[in-house]
């Protein structure tokens, strides 16, 4: 496919600065692009790109003079890439109908044009609706239901009685709806309690690869509409996550966390049970949070703390050698002047 960078520029709401005639025919980095591709540049930490890419034309902020050809003004960069590259991507392949080596239950409800590869499994009395695509190996347990346009990737488990809306994309491995870490000490045992809830996906949820979302014990884990997880997250049983909240990779949410709206929470996080994060907040990475968190607040570090004092502490520690170094040469003068004070009161007497 190829466009003029005047459309490109109409699309993204942008001004062309230039050629606005040069046919775009894909997207690239600075260092990988080649003639025909439009590069993203916001971050001048880049520049020095700018003198060898073999870009046709830029998106920009502002134009450089550091680049001689074309550019697209817009003012924000980032979003009209997202925008531009979703025009050149490769569609998501589809298998013709459902495959003869699915094995899909009589009792199920299988919507228009949808894409079942081999190997798929849909149980008893399911739904899956229209223009949906599921990749071999994945497995759809009894009274599941999956909206419409939902891309499901290879071996992803979605056990039963749980409800995935419309156009959620589930990445490769994620398990959606095992029993959530439930268990009672009975003396030196542990025994199991029945979860007996489920998960419901809402609409334009995205699951990164190999993620674990438990069903509840009563009730319900829910993910909010437009929620997008990271690879490798994990959600316990009852956890309530807030419309377009972002959880990146290997994090990790407590049973009955409750996430706002509009969360994010940095990598390798983890939130203590029952647990409430208010709307807006912000999670650095790798931090411990065991107390809840009013909207908008900022916090890193373990335990959690606002984000300004754990920047200072942060800077504190590797002077802290040196600080017990000095501490000890004042405790051992300290020590000498009050031997000394002692000394002189005992001539005294």
């Amino acid at each position: 496919m190829a466009i003029t960078l005047k459309k490109i520029a109409e699309m993204v709401g942008g001004t062309v600065s230039g050629d606005e005639n040069v046919l775009i025919t894909g997207v690239g980095s600075l260092t990988d692009a080649t003639r025909g591709d439009i590069s993203l540049f916001y971050d001048y930490r880049y520049r020095e790109y700018l003198k060898k890419t073999k870009a046709s034309a830029l998106l920009v902020s502002k134009v450089t003079a550091l680049y001689k050809g074309p550019q697209v003004v817009v003012s924000n960069p980032l979003l009209s890439y997202a925008r531009v590259a979703a025009l050149f991507a490769v569609p998501t392949p589809t298998f013709p109908g459902i495959s003869e080596r699915a094995t899909i239950h009589e009792s199920s409800v299988i919507g228009n044009n949808v894409s079942i590869y081999p190997f798929v499994y849909v149980g008893e009395n399911a739904s899956i609706g229209d223009h949906a695509i599921l990749f071999p190996g994945v497995f759809v347990g009894d009274r599941v239901r999956i909206g419409e346009r939902t891309i499901i990737h290879p071996n992803v488990s979605i056990m039963h009685d749980c409800v995935i809306g419309k156009e959620v994309i589930i990445h490769a491995g994620a398990v959606i709806g095992s029993d959530g870490f439930g268990f009672v000490r009975d003396g030196s045992t542990n025994v199991k309690i029945p979860q007996m809830g489920f998960v419901q996906i809402d609409d334009q949820v995205e699951i990164g690869a190999n993620c674990c979302v438990d069903r509840a014990a009563t009730g319900k884990t829910w993910i909010k509409k437009g929620v997008k997880t990271d690879n490798l997250v994990q959600v316990a049983h009852n956890v309530t996550i807030g419309k377009d909240t972002v959880i990146v990779a290997q994090s990790a949410l407590g049973g009955s966390v409750s996430i706002g709206d509009s969360v994010i929470i940095g990598g390798q996080s983890a939130i203590s049970d029952h647990v409430k994060i208010g709307d807006r907040a912000m999670i650095g990475s790798k931090s411990g949070v065991a107390k809840s968190l009013p909207p908008g607040e900022i916090v890193s570090g373990v335990p959690a703390m606002p984000h300004r004092i754990w920047l200072k502490t942060r800077g504190l520690i590797t002077k802290l050698p040196d600080l017990v170094k000095r501490l000890r040469v004042l405790e051992k003068r300290v020590d000498e002047l009050e031997r000394s004070t002692n000394h002189s009161g005992h001539d005294n007497d």
